[in-house]
């Protein structure tokens, strides 16, 4: 009868001793819910700009409006009819 204390203490010390140094020790576990929180945040960045992708896909099958956008911003293109200006800003008077 006076064993048993001394056991389920031993016993407890074991639990404890597993819980703080073993294989999923709470340290390593508290850093495995830091990467996740970390991996959410990235997951939601990606998927905003998969949204993004996908809006931009759905325009350019929807309409030549984008298409023409993108060729006037990112190529240059003009139309044959048109005339291209370009204004450079002023620059600011040499000192003399």
């Amino acid at each position: 009868m006076r064993w048993t204390p001394v056991v389920l203490g031993a016993l407890l010390l074991v639990v404890q001793a597993d819980l703080w140094f073993g294989k999923g020790n709470l340290p390593y576990v508290m850093s495995l819910h830091e990467q996740l929180a970390g991996q959410r945040a990235a997951n939601e960045q990606l998927r905003e700009r998969n949204a993004r992708v996908a809006a931009e896909v759905g325009d350019l099958r929807d309409g030549l409006e984008m298409v023409e956008e993108k060729a006037r911003s990112e190529l240059g293109m003009v139309r044959p009819d048109e005339i291209f200006v370009q204004l450079n800003p002023a620059r600011p008077a040499a000192p003399r």
